[in-house]
């Protein structure tokens, strides 16, 4: 677990929700999503540069782009995925959809794993999926992916909401919705049931796909969600930067963070109340990606100090403890059973965060298979539990309720 926690750690680079009524306009959407348009392909092409180890476990694969939503201002985007397809004959019914929520791999367009011969990391997993049967789709999330200009006017589709529960939901339904397209022109049959699996970033996405499924996810039946590490209450970040207490991996997810509230409420949300010293100084480099960026981004995030990051005033505090809670899980009840695997090593996100999430999401009904990992965890994750909780879903094994007794 530590070896996915440490992963998570090197490619890790909301409507303001404050205490008055009224806020901040974001961006304006100039093509409303609709159902209709969910899931629709704007281009596809074939993918022969997949690492070997992967490769040899796919009959075929597509790169994509595909239209979804917003969750910031309910518009339409484009986002770029991949779709992977194992060896073998589809099970009755049509290949079952695993649609992959990957980790945190940075905010800025060309950031996404869908175009690396190792999806960034994310192939050995990904493999054994194929490998049980599942057809896997990853989607770069909004902003993430090199997109076609022409496609793409009013820039609306290049900025990267990171951290985002509804959009990164949004996304993961919507990929199953447009892989489904892809198999219906490949004349091969895929099944309307799919399950969610993520990662750190790619965990919220899933447990908010969840909690989107029964309204967003029609024509769809999702059978389970697995949120390994998952981002989930972060609300402690404001009060962390407040006090000088963060860690140098809460340092570059709130920088992060903070770049995509700038980039989706351009005109109000000032960015300067939040930004001093090195970080204002070196801001570029501290969102790069590519890698000669991250070992860059490395040595200045050791320069960074408490009040780099410290809210300039109480009203910026407020406005900042808003955001972190609108886009933090739970938002509302699930759909189907989650599995959630997490433990104290979790750079980010400490334990006890995901704790208050899980109870609070227990409170709301939700059935939970909880792991939380003790600290002596082996360091390398072992997919064997998430692999027979999925084929008990599939199966339709009733889940495992760990809720009983918790409480927010």
């Amino acid at each position: 677990m530590r070896r996915i926690l440490t992963v998570l750690a090197a490619v890790t680079v909301v409507a303001l929700v404050g205490t008055a009524c009224g806020g901040p306009k974001s961006r304006t959407p100039t093509s409303p999503a609709t159902l209709e348009e969910s899931g629709a392909i704007l281009n596809s092409e074939g993918v022969r540069d997949l690492d070997p180890s992967l490769q040899s476990a796919v009959a075929w694969a597509q790169r994509f782009t595909y239209h979804s939503r917003s969750g910031i201002n309910d518009s339409g985007t484009h986002v770029t995925a991949i779709l992977l397809v194992p060896n073998g004959t589809p099970p009755g019914g049509g290949w079952r959809i695993v649609a992959f929520g990957h980790p945190a791999t940075g905010i800025l367009p060309g950031c996404g794993p869908s175009t690396s011969p190792t999806l960034l990391g994310a192939a050995d997993t990904v493999r054994q999926l194929l490998q049980a049967g599942y057809a896997v789709v990853m989607s770069d999330y909004q902003g993430l992916g090199s997109l076609d200009k022409t496609h793409d006017q009013a820039d609306l589709d290049t900025y990267h909401p990171y951290l985002d529960s509804m959009t990164a939901g949004y996304n993961l339904i919507d990929a199953v919705r447009a892989a489904r397209k892809l198999f219906d022109k490949a004349n091969t049959p895929s099944s309307a049931s799919w399950l969610a699996f993520g990662m750190g970033q790619g965990g919220q996405a899933a447990w908010a796909a969840d909690e989107l499924a029964g309204n967003e996810g029609w024509n769809l039946t999702l059978l389970g969600a697995v949120a390994i590490s998952p981002v989930a209450d972060i609300t402690g970040l404001a009060d962390a930067a407040a006090a000088g207490t963060l860690n140098t991996q809460q340092e570059l997810d709130l920088t992060a963070f903070l770049a995509g509230l700038k980039s989706s409420y351009p005109r109000d949300f000032n960015l300067e109340d939040y930004r001093s010293g090195v970080v204002a100084q070196k801001w570029d480099a501290l969102l790069a990606c590519d890698p000669a960026g991250l070992e860059a981004r490395s040595a200045i995030a050791a320069q960074i100090t408490p009040d780099d990051l410290r809210p300039k005033s109480p009203a910026a505090l407020e406005t900042l403890r808003g955001f972190l809670k609108k886009v933090s899980l739970p938002q509302g009840p699930t759909q189907a059973p989650m599995l959630v695997i997490y433990g104290n090593q979790d750079p980010l996100v400490p334990a006890a965060w995901t704790d208050a999430a899980l109870n609070n999401a227990c409170a709301a009904g939700a059935v939970i298979t909880i792991r939380r990992l003790p600290d002596d965890a082996p360091d390398k994750f072992d997919m064997a539990e998430a692999l027979e909780w999925m084929s008990q879903r599939v199966n339709s094994v009733p889940a495992p309720n760990d809720c009983e007794g918790r409480k927010p």
